[in-house]
């Protein structure tokens, strides 16, 4: 009952290595997806360009070397700088492994009924287990009989593509004991599996293939804009700080001047005072009485010297003064560091327009579907599963699984709103509360002037100035959602190492009108980039 060795160690393989004719077509066809389009070879060192795409590090550099402009060969995406080319270990090691993995070639597979010349071999028949020429192939094309059986490319291995216990074609495949098996296997010890031609598990298999082979590009080049995000942010981070110390350093050299000149002038007047001195002393014991008294008015009046307590005071306020600048010297580049982030973020603005099948019946919708305030009277509307009630929200369109997206609302004129994302599968009836492990990542004003982030324990912000426009940012991959102040381009806060596992969709509350008190609708507003 026992399979020979070497099915079994067949049935151990991964899923790419199931069986040896579908086996290394799947191979052969991984190395065609991991060759460079420069030199048709697969990959030697590979790199990627800031686009996404790959190449062997000495045919880009050869391209544009010989080029006056750095752009993509594959897609034509032109770059300002030359980009700074590292070696993408990821795929490096993806190409070693599929070298490893490559069938080797193989000596040319001969006809087993020819007698004296053997002649090539055309065709591999599963049935008979040999191998035929053109000549000896042609009763397997003609005989009724013969045609049914199984042929295959030449190969010289037979046996791995025989049932070891029933001497049948290896043609099924069984997917609940991932292994490959003849008919009669599936009826006997397969009975009631799942089983499938092979055929069609290997299309399956690169199905899955290439999808993983998408995700994996995604992967690598939400890596690579990292990196470049990293990067970006470290010049502008290194900039500012330059500028920092060649600032301090020339209020130092400016401080040391004035230092000097302190120190110079106040050694002049000791070396006088020592001199008055000395002259005072000796007249204490002069008897010339007329010189005495000639002289003695001048050598005791006071001279118009510097108030040097003063002078110490002054130093002191120097010295504040100096920190204060540097304080707002930091609060600056803190500024100008987080309009950088906030120019980064806006590159992925999208365009949100709310549902009204998700609106509280007592919300009311422009047109357009850019503008919600809270009415007064609720409307007749279906009292759909996806509806909020009673809490007054409303959710966009558009729900997002990956990558990156901004939008930005004016919450101008307003006393009381909510703002953010939210899953998919949130409670939308009854009672429920607003917060990260529910389902809703949330930044909200009441009373007027009390802003809260609704984390899983509320956060009480305190802002420098009132938000007109806020801008939401979320990176899915990353776990992330950025509430920031769009006019000063100051943070407000930031939602992190979050766990997305479904749809995200924007998520706004005008909260209740009070009398007309906060009337003043939710604006979804365009991006402004050069702002």
């Amino acid at each position: 009952m026992a399979e020979s060795s070497q099915t079994a160690r067949k049935n151990m393989r991964g899923s790419i290595e199931i069986l040896p004719p579908f086996m290394s077509s799947s191979i052969s066809s991984l190395i065609e997806e991991i060759q460079c389009s420069i030199c048709l070879e697969v990959f030697t060192d590979p790199v990627s360009t800031p686009c996404g795409h790959n190449f062997c590090k000495t045919c880009l550099n050869k391209c544009w070397d010989n080029s006056q402009t750095c752009s993509c060969p594959y897609c034509k995406e032109t770059f300002k700088q030359r980009p700074d080319l590292k070696i993408n270990t990821t795929l490096r090691e993806l190409v070693d492994h599929c070298k490893k993995k490559s069938p080797e070639k193989t000596t040319e597979v001969l006809c087993d009924v020819c007698e004296e010349r053997k002649l090539k071999a055309l065709k591999s028949c599963l049935v008979c287990q040999s191998s035929y020429c053109e000549t000896h192939l042609e009763p397997h094309l003609r005989v009724a009989g013969l045609k049914k059986h199984k042929l295959m490319d030449p190969v010289s291995n037979l046996e791995d593509y025989i049932c070891q216990k029933h001497e049948r074609p290896l043609e099924l495949f069984c997917r609940d004991d991932q292994t490959c098996v003849c008919s009669i296997c599936s009826v006997k010890d397969h009975k009631n599996h799942n089983t499938v031609p092979i055929e069609e598990e290997s299309e399956q298999k690169k199905t899955e293939r290439m999808k993983t082979q998408k995700d994996m590009q995604l992967m690598i080049q939400n890596r690579i804009k990292k990196i470049q995000e990293i990067k970006h942010s470290a010049e502008v981070r290194k900039g500012f700080y330059t500028e920092l110390l060649e600032m301090m350093e020339e209020q130092q050299k400016a401080a040391e001047k004035q230092e000097q000149e302190l120190i110079e002038e106040l050694e002049q007047e000791i070396t006088e005072l020592k001199m008055r001195n000395t002259e005072l002393e000796q007249l204490s014991h002069t008897e010339d009485h007329l010189h005495l008294l000639q002289i003695h008015s001048s050598l005791c009046s006071s001279r118009n010297t510097r108030n040097w307590p003063e002078i110490s005071m002054k130093t002191d306020e120097s010295l504040e003064t100096l920190r204060r600048d540097l304080n707002q010297l930091k609060d600056t580049i803190d500024d100008k560091l987080t309009q950088t982030e906030l120019k980064w973020m806006q590159q992925y603005a999208v365009d949100v327009t709310l549902d009204p099948d998700t609106a509280h019946p007592d919300l009311i919708l422009s047109d357009d579907g850019k503008r919600v305030r809270h009415g007064d009277i609720r409307q007749k509307l279906p009292d759909k599963p996806e509806r909020f009630d009673p809490c007054p929200c409303i959710l966009g369109k558009e729900g997002f699984s990956s990558g990156r997206f901004y939008f930005e609302v004016q919450v101008k004129g307003k006393t009381e709103w909510g703002l953010g994302v939210a899953r998919e599968s949130i409670h939308r009836k009854g009672q429920f509360t607003v917060r990260p492990r529910d389902g809703y990542w949330i930044v909200a004003l009441r009373n007027g002037d009390e802003y809260i982030a609704c984390d899983d324990s509320p956060v009480s912000l305190s802002l420098r100035v009132k938000p007109q426009r806020v801008g939401v940012f979320v990176d899915y991959e990353e776990g992330l959602v950025c509430f920031y102040d769009v006019e000063s381009s100051s943070h407000i806060y930031s939602f992190t190492y979050q766990s997305f596992t479904e749809k995200l969709y924007p998520l706004f509350n005008p909260c209740l009108n009070y009398g007309g008190k906060n009337s003043s609708p939710l604006i979804i507003t365009p991006v402004n980039y050069n702002k």
